[in-house]
């Protein structure tokens, strides 16, 4: 009997190598079921432990997160010498997405400093990180993911694959999910979306500092390594760290579930039996079985009836779900459902409405699952020609990661409706804190600050991306302000987007008066040189709190690049400095500023500076030239 209830589930402490330390050394659950075995897992999300034992991760809801954890931290590392202690795992799994052919965001091994995850996201995330701590050294998160969906935007290799994440979910090594088949003395694929248990073994040796990963459909631990990444895990883990499991769903939603877990430190973990564990649930039966039998006694006319109805109801359901076509899947996970969307800004709420312009309504919002607060902007988009081009640029524009960026999270698109998702910023934009009379008076240290930011984050589209991305609408508007004030610049490369599906015989210059480069007038073709001139304008509002076009000024001052420059040849450079500052700035920046606002004013293109001569000047690495040529004016 005792041995019989062994076989469920038992945990057993012995004590390691360090001696003044209670460590946790082995965990063996054969299922999940008993009340002893409840207390010594934190759940949180979504997951629950069925009534047979089975561990439920998450179920077939979009967007959900569900974390189970080892109650109580495990020391990771030798306190003496910080070296990572060796560890092994193995635990039996199987995945259930709602279109098995389309398949679903995975789950994952991990070791974290916490076992909650605030602020985490669903999705390509895995409920471990979000979009800003991407990448983030500070994470210390180690993960072993097991994936059904191909996310291009972190480099998944195909959307049936296992990959070693640090920090991040771009995994820094992958493969595709295979076993070796002994009888066939080949490798076989295993299809992690089938439905089927697999069991995963995942060992790290400290000595070597190699870690390997292996799958197999058995109960027999395979000779041969499906994945070996070389590591020193010292450099990762804390001293004490939680071990566990974390998975998500997106739009694409899966059941996840875990049937068993061994764990061992310093040792090899025991290996499951996959017959002595819980059965999954009833639903990977119901997929195999679909048939309706109808009584006979069901007259054919009710049977009519009945069908029709159903399928009055299922295209009304139709005509209201988001369209998904087969060529967006292959864009990237960030599609959000309409639903989450309206939910999140109440509807469309007025009271939720953070401004609008020519490109559409922005509203604040709070994705539910994750209580992340975003900016949704709402466009129309009537041109089907260029919808499929516009998808496709947004993935592109997701990929972008600088500080000084407003964050792409995601998209949405329903009907007629483009919906764009932005990381929030709690302080709005520039322009209402330079022009009229802000509420806040930035200081010179903060203006500056902010217009060193703006041109490192051009620079970043213009140069240090893969792509060249021209923004086209640089102004105070589209600089948003962080918790801490700091530049983010937003809507980059849309204006573009915008034009999408017009005629292409027809020239539309795109951008704000007072920002506009004067050969866009004469060519309509946008360029990085008409970008400096953008950023120009805004460096000289920033340090002067006026307007490129000031309409309430005296005439002499209606230009303000004009303006400036007449200054400038008096030798009263300074009276152009905003007045709210009292005199509080810096003059030697101040000069600075002003002659570099006019070199990038100039008219002719060619006498303009680059994005990167511009940071360089900002930071003091290049000498500005004495003189500076008359700018000619603004348009």
């Amino acid at each position: 009997m005792a041995e019989r209830f062994k076989l469920f589930f038992w945990v057993f402490f012995v004590l390691l190598s360090n001696p003044a330390k209670s460590q946790l050394d082995e965990l063996f659950f054969n299922g999940f079921k008993g009340v002893g075995v409840a207390n010594n897992l934190s759940l949180n999300g979504a997951a629950q432990i069925q009534d047979n034992g089975v561990l439920q991760l998450t179920n077939k809801t979009q967007r959900l997160l569900g974390h189970a954890f080892y109650s109580n931290p495990i020391q990771f590392k030798n306190s003496t010498d910080g070296k990572a202690f060796s560890f092994s795992t193995s635990f039996a799994f199987a995945m259930f997405p709602e279109y098995p052919k389309l398949g679903g965001h995975g789950l994952a091994f991990t070791i974290s400093p916490t076992k909650e995850f605030p602020g985490a996201l669903p999705g390509p995330y895995l409920g471990l990180v979000n979009n800003t701590d991407l990448g983030n050294l500070t994470n210390h998160i180690f993960a072993v993911e097991f994936d059904t969906v191909q996310n291009l935007v972190f480099g998944d290799i195909n959307d049936n694959h296992v990959g070693i994440d640090i920090n991040s979910l771009v995994s820094n090594k992958s493969a595709a999910a295979t076993y070796f088949d002994g009888a066939n003395n080949s490798n076989q694929v295993l299809n992690l979306k089938s439905g089927q248990v697999i069991q995963a073994w995942i060992e790290y040796d400290s000595q070597s500092n190699q870690l390997d990963v292996k799958l197999s459909p058995s109960s027999t631990k395979p000779r041969s390594t499906l994945l070996s990444f070389h590591v020193d895990l010292s450099l990762i883990l804390q001293e004490s760290m939680y071990v566990g499991f974390s998975s998500s769903t997106g739009l694409l939603s899966s059941s996840h579930y875990i049937m068993g877990w061994s764990f061992k430190m310093n040792g090899e973990a025991k290996s499951l039996s996959l017959d002595q564990l819980p059965p999954l649930p009833a639903e990977s039966k119901r997929n195999n079985n679909t048939g309706v039998i109808v009584g006979a006694s069901v007259s054919a006319a009710l049977v009519i009836i009945l069908v029709s109805g159903l399928a009055f109801n299922l295209i009304r359901k139709i005509k209201k779900a988001d369209v998904i076509e087969a060529w967006e899947l292959d864009i990237g996970p960030h599609r959000f459902s309409y639903k989450e969307l309206k939910k999140a800004t109440r509807g469309f709420s007025d009271k939720e409405l953070l401004g609008f312009g020519g490109s559409g309504r922005v509203y604040k919002g709070t994705l539910s699952n994750s209580n992340t607060q975003v900016a949704v902007k709402r466009i129309s988009h009537e041109s089907k020609q260029g919808l499929q081009e516009f998808i496709s640029e947004i993935a592109s524009i997701g990929r972008l990661r600088h500080r000084n960026l407003v964050q792409l999270f995601g998209w949405c698109r329903r009907r007629a409706d483009l919906l764009l998702v932005y990381d929030f910023m709690p302080n709005g934009s520039l322009d209402k804190y330079i022009f009229d009379e802000p509420k806040t008076i930035l200081s010179w240290e903060q203006r500056f600050n902010i217009i060193k930011g703006v041109a490192s984050g051009l620079l970043y589209l213009h140069e240090d991306w893969e792509q060249t991305v021209i923004h086209r609408d640089i102004k105070a508007g589209n600089v948003l302000l962080d918790s801490e004030l700091n530049a983010r610049l937003s809507d980059f490369g849309l204006a573009k987007l915008y034009e999408r599906g017009t005629n292409p015989s027809t020239t539309r210059v795109v951008g704000t008066l007072g920002y506009l480069a004067p050969e866009l007038t004469r060519t309509g073709k946008p360029t990085k040189s008409t970008d400096v001139f953008a950023f120009g304008a805004l460096l000289l509002e920033v340090v002067c709190g006026r307007r490129p076009i000031e309409l309430k000024a005296l005439p002499e001052e209606l230009m303000l690049v004009d303006w400036v420059w007449e200054q400038w040849k008096l030798g009263a450079i300074f009276e152009v400095v905003d007045s709210r500052l009292e005199g509080e700035f810096d003059e030697i920046e101040a000069v600075v500023l002003l002659k570099l606002g006019l070199m990038c004013s100039n008219n002719e293109p060619k006498a303009r500076p680059t994005m990167r001569q511009v940071v360089r000047y900002l930071d003091g690495e290049l000498q500005l030239p004495e003189v500076v040529e008359a700018p000619q004016g603004g348009t």
